[in-house]
């Protein structure tokens, strides 16, 4: 498939396919927390920071599912496990420092501006809001029209 430039998320593009598998916040942290070596579940869930262990394990089958991810079982009592990135989830490295980069560099902006919508949305709900309450007040009751010349009233 050629792809041209502006059409890069076509629903049968591989950036698309990328991004359904990487774009999750799980995804993301998991794999970033992966970029120093191996680690053991328990040591990605403190990593985290707020996942749980049923969805860190759900996220991780699906990282190992498209190859980014291989899982270490070791021979040993007590059983260890450690997770790691693949070679190709080594590709995924610079990509995700790079963003880890730019949210650091204009992560205040976006609460910024994503406090500032929000303070727009409430006002803008609020007026709607009074705007309704203003027709439902305003509502009067049905003024008969005044009798047209040469017809009846319909009183």
């Amino acid at each position: 498939m050629s792809l041209r430039p502006g059409i890069a998320f076509l629903a049968d593009c591989p950036a698309l396919l990328a991004m359904e598998i990487i774009a999750s916040k799980w995804s993301m942290v998991t794999l970033f927390a992966l970029t120093d070596g191996p680690l053991r579940h328990g040591e990605l869930v403190e990593l985290s920071g707020g996942i749980s262990r049923k969805v860190l394990t759900q996220t991780l089958r699906r990282l190992q599912a498209n190859g980014l991810v291989e899982r270490h079982a070791y021979a040993e009592a007590p059983p260890r496990v450690e997770y790691g990135l693949t070679d190709l989830g080594r590709t995924l490295e610079e990509p995700i420092r790079m963003l880890t980069a730019w949210a650091r560099e204009n992560g205040e902006a976006v609460v910024t501006f994503r406090e500032a919508a929000e303070a727009a949305s409430t006002v803008e709900e609020a007026g709607t809001v009074e705007a309704a309450s203003t027709v439902e007040v305003g509502r009067a009751t049905p003024v008969k029209a005044p009798p047209v010349e040469g017809k009846p009233s319909r009183s």
